[in-house]
This record gives structure tokens, sequence and C-alpha cells, in this order.
């Protein structure tokens, strides 16, 4: 029988308490966290609460001397900022990395951890969990199918009445404070954006021009909106933290008709051969998401499956690391045209650069 793979969590904030840990106790047989850092001693001791057989440490460097030899991989779910110095760490001990996103604050800080993960052989694999939204799986199959033809446009609408706070015991504001965050909402948000938009155009993008702007006293903007050029078609995105409610309102169109949703609820149109869609021709689903609870358990359950899968049959950098290096090259590049008042900027020649598989 194959053990379970040991880890150790680096950051144990909100979504590493209530998302990650959850995931990992529900499946021992496959994978453990059996040592945890955070800097700040309140989460050090809500640490041992959780996870009482863990070993718990004031740092990474402390915890990856004291632990590495013992260990598969670590799971970086700190602020932004410090994802990069604590992969190339771990890499540099041999260990695997799952990473929260955005995986970095720079398009070359991204490059550069595929780079080391390929010449470690480590797995590098980012947390894009909203791929496993019960709501985004049906928008998949529907996809498969094929029904509604080749996709053209796709919007992707993110509404929120503030951004997600922080534990108590740490910057509760650590997302809008740009030293920590890398960015605002696009920062944010923007790699769950830009990830479906890769997806569901299947293809990647070529260009972007983007606006934002900022309501708050905070060092980062709270609303943003730009439209990404793609081979086959345009995704057109508006992530604001100063919405009237909390809502994901996405639409995906194609040749023969279109898919809309609104959290949970699911619209497919489909159009007559030959006309518009006409009263009878739109289906309607429910796939219960849970998107108010944005600890998101059992799409992190989803994605530490693949994360094992990844480690056991060595595929060091895959598909959904090399996205996650080009929406921090988009994010990045988006910052750049919204500075330029919103100018169209290509996504370099450098974006072919990032690292193939391994």
């Amino acid at each position: 029988m194959t053990r379970p793979l040991q880890g150790a969590l680096i950051g144990f904030g909100f979504i590493a308490e209530k998302g990650h840990v959850p995931a990992y106790l529900s499946a021992p047989d496959q994978i453990q966290i059996v040592a945890v850092a955070d800097v700040c001693a309140a989460r050090r001791e809500r640490a041992r609460q959780v996870l009482p057989h863990a070993r718990i440490y004031p740092d990474t460097k402390t915890l990856l001397s004291a632990e590495a030899r013992g260990l598969d991989f670590v799971d970086i779910a700190t602020p932004p900022c410090d994802h990069a110095a604590i992969a190339h760490a771990a890499f540099e001990h041999g260990l695997h990395v799952f990473c929260e996103k955005p995986i970095a604050t720079s398009a070359a800080d991204a490059r550069a951890m595929l780079d080391h993960a390929i010449a470690a052989k480590r797995v590098f694999f980012p947390s894009h969990n909203y791929k496993h939204a019960p709501v985004i799986k049906a928008i998949r199959a529907v996809l498969e199918s094929g029904e509604i033809g080749p996709i053209h446009l796709v919007t992707l609408d993110t509404f929120r009445t503030t951004h997600a706070k922080g534990v108590a015991d740490w910057q509760p504001d650590w997302r809008r404070t740009r030293k920590t965050s890398g960015g605002g909402i696009a920062m944010d948000h923007g790699s769950h954006t830009f990830y479906l938009a890769f997806d569901w155009l299947a293809s990647q993008p070529t260009a972007i021009t983007a606006k934002m702007s900022n309501l708050s006293t905070f060092d980062t903007e709270d609303n943003f909106s730009c439209t990404v050029t793609f081979p086959t078609g345009i995704a057109v995105a508006q992530l604001t933290w100063n919405s009237g409610f909390r809502k994901v309102i996405y639409t995906i169109h194609g040749a023969n008709g279109a898919i809309k949703v609104e959290d949970d609820e699911i619209e497919i149109h489909r159009k007559r051969a030959g006309g518009a869609p006409g009263p009878g021709d739109v289906e309607r689903l429910s796939a219960a998401s849970h998107w108010m609870d944005a600890s998101h358990v059992e799409w992190f359950k989803a994605l530490q499956v693949e994360f094992v899968q990844a480690i056991r049959t060595g595929q060091w950098v895959g598909q959904e690391a090399r996205d996650a290096a080009m929406c921090v090259q988009l994010i990045e590049t988006a910052y750049a045209s919204a500075r330029a008042d919103g100018k169209q900027l290509a996504i370099g020649a450098e974006r072919t650069a990032v690292v193939k598989a391994g």
C-alpha cells in the first residue's frame, strides 16, 4: 500500500484553516499535514488546536531545516508577496509545492518558479479551485458535448461588497495592501477569472486592455474591468469590491447557443437551425456550489486529488501551472494597460517562454 504523502502548511490563515485543512483531514490515507509554519503567534496556537499532532514553527526556514527530510511537499497559503521565495526554498529542499493563487506578484517570479520546478523535478501545482465548483463542472460538460459550438465570447463578472478579510489575529486587510498582496481585486480574483477564460475559449490570450479605480483609502484598486483578446474570441471581465450584492455572473457564447450562469443557476440557450433561440429552447439547471461559503472545502478536496496524482505520475509542471503563470502575466500587463489609460497591450513574446511541461 502506498504511504500517505507528508506535507507542511506554510501560513495558517483563513483559507488554510477553513479550506485546505478540512480537505486534508478528509483523506488521511492519501495525504497528511505533519508541520505548520506561521509568523503570527496567535495563528500558531490555533494550528496546535486544529492539528494537535502537527509540529509548529515560527517561520518557513526553521520548519524546512527541521522537517524537510521527512516531507514530500509544502502547501503555500501565505499572502502572495511570499509565494515565490517559499516555493524556491521548498524546491531547494527537494519538495513538491502546492500554491495558493496568484502564484506570484510578478510574471518574472511566476516563470522562475516553474523553471525551478522542472530543474528540481518536483511538482508545482496551483490552487485553481474554481474549476472544481459543481457549476463550473456543469459548464464543462455542456462545452464538451459540442452542442453550442465553438466559443467566441465569454463575460465574467465577479461582484463583491468588500474585500475578503483575513484573520483578525494578523492584518485582516492584507488584501488591500500592495506590499503583501501585490495588487487589489485584479490580483485577488484575476487568476480565477483568467484561467476560466483560457478553458472556455480553448486558447491562450494575445492582448489585453484594462481600466481600474480605487474608491477606498487603501493603496490597491477595488474596481477592475478588462477585455482580453484570444485567437478564438474575446473575454470581457468586470471585478469589484463595491457591489451592492455578492454574486458571480458568467456568460459563454458559441455558434449554436450560449450558457448563462448566476451563482448556482445555469441557463443553456440553444439556437434553432438557422435562427435565434425560441421560447422553448432554454434549459435551466441548478448545481449547488455554495458560493457564499468562502472556504470551498469540497473544491479543495478535488484539487488535492489532482495534486497527489501529479506527484505520483511525475508531472512536474502541467497545464494548470502554465495557466497560473499566464494569469500573472495577464494581471501584470493589465496594470500596465490601466496606467496607460486603457491602451491595448500585447501579451509579449515572453509569454511563449513560459516553461513547457517537464
